[in-house]
């Protein structure tokens, strides 16, 4: 076996619960860390800790922000009567990247997946209800994710709004079935976008 101090291998350890990190990239990046200078250490620290004590969840969408409301909800240039409903707030930047939505959004942070016991009640959909209560809305675009969760999340959410008026849409399958939002090109999203159909 094969020798390694006890903190870089505490750190090989941390390094390797990051999703997508595996054990050998955790250690390639511990001994890059290691052998840094010391300030360029301490900055990454800073900057992590910075993040954890600084972002929050907006309390109209939920999307990530340090400002509350975010600047997406507060922004005079953005659409108010349209909505688009995504499961993270990876998947706002993914949408936004490609500069042709112009509404809000809100962020549901999870998918309806009985088999991982999350139900509707998991989720921010009364949080949803709620907002469009209060608010005057024409379309709500649901950009869930293409997976059998995204799906009947989606289909989920067009039952629950039947019968209100506000016209239902779903992103159009430019999106490969069982992919996600964050890993989509910016013309297949905008593609996506242009091409959403009406969910009744």
């Amino acid at each position: 076996m094969v020798y390694l101090p006890q903190p870089l291998n505490l750190l090989i350890d941390e390094l390797a619960k990051l999703p997508g990190v595996g054990r050998k990239t955790a250690q390639r990046l511990a001994f890059y860390l290691v052998n840094e200078k010391e300030n360029r250490a301490a900055s990454l620290a800073e900057a992590i800790m910075y993040a954890k004590q600084r972002i929050i969840f907006c309390s109209v969408c939920f999307n990530m922000t340090d400002v509350d409301p975010c600047p997406i909800c507060t922004s005079a240039k953005r659409d108010q009567k349209t909505l688009c409903v995504v499961e993270s707030p990876k998947d706002v930047i993914a949408i936004e990247r490609t500069r042709e939505y112009h509404g809000l959004y809100h962020v549901l942070h999870g998918a309806i997946s009985p088999m991982d016991g999350i139900g509707p009640e998991d989720i921010k959909l009364k949080e949803l209800i709620l907002r469009l209560q209060k608010h005057d809305v024409d379309e709500i675009i649901i950009a869930t994710n293409p997976t059998i969760e995204g799906e009947a999340t989606a289909m989920y959410i067009s039952k629950l709004l039947k019968g209100t008026g506000i016209i239902i849409t779903r992103l159009a399958h430019g999106i490969p079935v069982g992919g996600d939002l964050e890993f989509a090109d910016e013309v297949t999203l905008m593609k996506a976008i242009e091409g959403r159909r009406r969910l009744d």
